[in-house]
């Protein structure tokens, strides 16, 4: 029996909501940003608020939401790292999540698909883009400040590896949440599918403390939602990036 996409709609971050109209779950978000839609998702105004769709088919994290995803969500204030954000499409709803108080700091190496996130960026104040390649974060160490979170949406053989470099530099520290849409597919077709999964959660497994995965079928075929909370022991000196204090000129940073 498929897990209720309830637990998922958490109390700590009232701009995530559900409805199940006709036993079909909608998630929809609350939203800063203006029209027109990003992707013909439909808008709604409610109590003086606006809240648009938030699709599972357009988006892995929305699908994760929708199959049970139990794990770290982008919560009102917080500020999230996004790798692989393409054009913006769920970047834009993690923006809705964190709130005008949030920021969302969406790395893209594409120049194609970053220039509709800069387009889109000026329609959301919180979605801050980053051009620059997810592998060498060290590139970008001066424009990104420590984050709750991470979510990274990078279909490479390589991703998970690519994820955790991410992390030592920039997770704020245990508490920080890790979020990964992992795609089998992009990992090499001599390995199944099952294989490639577990292959991931063991390399994660060893710095992260896991929650249960959930595979986004029939939303998006052979992804499946990974991630938690890291260890001490993912950042090499055992210092996180907060415990090792601001970095001079970081413009970032001066948000805080």
């Amino acid at each position: 029996m498929r897990r209720s996409v309830e637990p998922a709609v958490r109390p700590e971050n009232p701009r995530l909501r559900a409805r199940a109209p006709e036993g079909r779950v909608e998630l929809w978000t609350q939203t800063d940003g203006a029209a027109p839609p990003v992707y013909g998702e439909r808008w709604i105004e409610r109590s003086g608020r606006t809240y648009r769709v938030f699709d599972p088919n357009r988006s892995k994290l929305a699908a994760g939401l929708v199959r049970g995803w139990d794990g770290p969500v982008p919560r009102v204030g917080e500020r999230w790292l996004y790798l692989g954000a393409a054009s913006g499409t769920t970047a834009s709803h993690v923006a809705d999540l964190v709130g005008p108080d949030g920021a969302v700091y969406a790395v893209e190496r594409s120049v194609r698909p970053f220039a509709r996130l800069l387009a889109l960026a000026e329609r959301w104040p919180g979605l801050l883009p980053v051009l620059g390649d997810a592998r060498g974060p060290e590139a970008y160490l001066d424009l990104v400040p420590p984050v709750e979170g991470i979510y990274a949406d990078i279909p490479q053989p390589d991703q998970i590896e690519i994820v955790l470099a991410n992390a030592r530099l920039f997770l704020r520290g245990p508490e920080s949440g890790l979020v990964v849409a992992l795609k089998t597919a992009s990992m090499g077709r001599a390995t199944p599918a099952a294989g490639h999964l577990h292959r991931a959660e063991e390399q994660l497994g060893a710095l992260v403390d896991l929650d249960p995965t959930v595979k986004l079928d029939p939303f998006h075929r052979a992804h499946y939602l990974i991630g938690g909370r890291p260890r001490r022991a993912l950042f090499a000196d055992g210092a996180t990036p907060s415990d090792r204090g601001p970095r001079a000129g970081s413009p970032a940073r001066r948000r805080s």
